[in-house]
């Protein structure tokens, strides 16, 4: 998986009926591309979810109105979100270490 990966738009992003309809294990990623913290988690993610080709990872852009943000109140970036089922079982906030973040994964 490459670290650089872009961030869905507003236009390209899943409604929240879709990322609700995904089934299994999904990570979203709330961020932009300009933004300190959600470049420095990049290698942090994709290390990782390396071992856990299962997880399908989507970058979504972030920003004022965005709804898909709004719904799951994402104040800062990245903000990853972790979904089983379309059901939310577990978050981190500016995630520093690969460990922090396998901690998310069941």
């Amino acid at each position: 998986m490459s670290p650089f990966k872009p961030y869905l738009s507003g236009i390209e992003a899943p409604s929240l009926a879709e990322v609700q309809a995904l089934p299994s294990l999904v990570l979203l990623e709330f961020g932009t591309e300009w933004c300190g913290h959600c470049r420095a988690a990049q290698a942090l993610i994709a290390q990782a979810l390396a071992t856990h080709s299962q997880w399908q990872h989507l970058k979504i852009e972030d920003g004022p109105g965005r709804a898909l943000g709004r719904h799951y109140r994402v104040k800062l970036w990245p903000t990853l979100v972790v979904l089983r089922d379309g059901q939310e079982v577990g978050r981190l906030v500016r995630p520093a270490t690969v460990q922090a973040i396998q901690h998310l994964i069941p």
